[in-house]
């Protein structure tokens, strides 16, 4: 039987229970690089023990992924640590992963070669666009030759939402999934050992070439599902107290936060797993005594779970419209911004800006300490994310594809999905989300008062008698400015007045209108106070306190703690 169940609506054969032959079964890990709640593993294990077949993991280093402009050797290293973590559980188990260096379609035609007719089996993967071509490739080659590929949903992005109700059934569709249980990971697995001859084996250890400025990062966090369920084990268990409201500061946020981010974007951990143990661990706390609970920890632990329900929301939205990636999601912008394909293209004004802002040289302190601060450890909270790509798409007016592009390799848990609608949220080209031009000045004074931040990341900056702590957020008043920090590369005032004189008046045209209606119908949240922002670009009037407190966090920290 086969059932369209894809992104583009490739078909699959959903008939691998009445296969007449036992054929192996090849379980491809993407980027989902774990062993619980893995439903393609767990399924190959029940069908080989049932049919007498063998099993064949296998993970693929595909040289031409890490070529493309947003992957960066954090990326593999990180994603390397995860595979290496999923190599040892299945030696434990008897079996041993099959670990290649090639493209995918080399792979699958040379193990057709050797091994003859096989299933193929993996999660549904909502990637960048070099991999949604390469599943479009590898589909037509499992048509061209017979084979089998059954793709499970490994969260909450529904495949051809369109024909199943649009997003007016999304977030039904969803809980059904979330709240169905963890699959247990499989026990004496019927392993096949294979080494397919002429290809080469992955032992790089996610050392790579890479034309990326962005190196492998000594200071990022590890991957791999004994590192995942270390860091959520501890979040739960008493770094979340105080995550409700220390998330928003660079200062705490590193320490208060989750940092599972990384983890949920490769894998070694599932959105569903982190939600139910949020709700176990919730309930438990709910169990003790009233003078027994840590304050604040309940209503903390209700902010994390609530961002995590936001997680599939996004990628929802690049699986809905895979150019998302590439255009803006509301054509009416189109032409706002200088819409070059590479930096090159970009005027020499427009290239001194983005060089210094990715680098961290725009002479503003806070600014340049965030972006310092993530191209040390690959990761910054998420309010400082907002603000490091507004000040990039208002102050600097540049298009978010470049921006985003530097981004995406600064960041260890750099997810597509969420990924590119953030970019283009933050740059004010929905049409149906608020404008949020972020004053860097502000933001430092709320969020780094002291500036123990800035000096942390800035070393010109660091001596207090040379910068007093009055003048730490605008150096630039000083009598004698401090040597070796630049001045600011814009002024601040006037550069925001000509982005809000660019922005508003485009966001009021008919035709961006019109396209926002559309925009929303496709991509909005039903949600009923998130959906009356979207639907006008802002929060309704009639909203109480409480829903207004919501619906304002909702459009700035819509991430788990990115």
């Amino acid at each position: 039987m086969h059932l369209v169940h894809s992104r583009i609506g490739l078909p699959l054969i959903y008939s691998l229970m009445n296969s007449p032959q036992a054929l192996p079964i090849v379980v491809w890990f993407k980027r989902d690089l774990r062993w619980h709640d893995h439903a393609p593993l767990a399924n190959a294990a029940s069908w080989a023990s049932a049919s007498g077949a063998m099993v064949l993991p296998l993970w693929v280093y595909e040289p031409e992924l890490w070529a493309q402009p947003d992957m960066a050797p954090q990326h593999s290293g990180f994603a390397q640590e995860c595979v290496h973590d999923l190599e040892r559980w299945i030696a434990q188990d008897g079996g041993k992963l099959c670990l290649l260096r090639a493209e995918m379609l080399v792979v699958l035609q040379a193990l057709h070669a050797q091994i003859g007719a096989f299933t193929l089996v993996s999660h549904e993967e909502t990637g960048n666009g070099w991999t949604f071509a390469r599943d479009l490739a590898v589909a037509a080659w499992c048509a061209g030759k017979g084979v089998e590929w059954r793709e499970f949903p490994g969260n909450g992005v529904v495949r051809r939402l369109s024909a199943l109700g649009g997003r007016d059934r999304w977030s039904r569709l969803k809980a059904g999934r979330m709240d169905a249980p963890v699959i247990a990971p499989p026990q004496a697995v019927r392993w096949l050992d294979w080494h397919v001859a002429g290809l080469p084996v992955d032992t790089s250890h996610g050392v790579f070439q890479s034309t990326s400025p962005v190196g492998d990062l000594p200071d990022r966090k590890h991957g791999g599902r004994t590192a995942a369920e270390t860091e959520l084990a501890s979040f739960l268990k008493h770094r979340a107290q105080h995550y409700r409201f220390e998330m928003s500061s660079p200062v705490t946020a590193a320490q208060t936060c989750s940092r599972i981010s990384a983890h949920l974007a490769w894998g070694s951990l599932s959105i569903r797993e982190c939600l139910h143990a949020v709700t176990a661990r919730r309930l438990a706390l709910q169990a003790l005594p009233a003078e027994k609970r840590l304050t604040g920890f309940l209503q903390s632990l209700r902010s994390f779970e609530g961002r995590l329900h936001w997680h599939c929301h996004f990628i929802q939205k690049l699986e809905s419209e895979p150019a998302i990636e590439f255009k803006n999601v509301n054509r009416g912008f189109d032409g706002l911004r200088n819409e070059a394909d590479s930096a090159g293209e970009l005027s020499v004004v427009e290239q001194q800006r983005l060089a210094a802002w990715c680098s961290g040289d725009t002479g503003y302190p806070f600014v340049d300490a965030c972006m310092r601060s993530l191209l040390a450890t690959g990761w910054i909270n998420f309010r400082m994310r907002a603000m490091l790509m507004s000040f990039a798409s208002y102050q600097l007016w540049l298009h978010w594809r470049p921006t985003g592009l530097h981004l995406a390799r600064a960041f260890t848990d750099y997810e597509p999905g969420i990924h590119w609608s953030q970019c283009q949220m933050q740059s004010g080209v929905t049409g149906i989300n608020t404008i949020r031009i972020y004053c860097p000045v502000k933001q430092s004074r709320d969020q780094d008062p002291s500036g123990a931040f800035i000096r942390a990341w800035l070393p010109a900056l660091r001596d207090p008698a040379l910068v007093p702590d009055t003048l730490i957020h605008e150096p630039w008043r000083m009598l004698t400015p401090p040597p070796g920090y630049p001045a600011p590369i814009v002024d601040l005032k006037a550069a925001t007045l000509a982005a809000k004189n660019r922005i508003y008046p485009r966001k009021a045209e008919p035709e961006v209108q019109a396209q926002a209606r559309q925009v929303f119908d496709k991509h909005g949240s039903r949600a009923s106070n998130r959906a009356a922002m979207e639907r006008g670009g802002q929060r309704p009037a009639a909203a109480s306190k409480q829903g207004s407190a919501v619906a304002q966090n909702g459009a700035q920290q819509m991430q788990l703690d990115w």
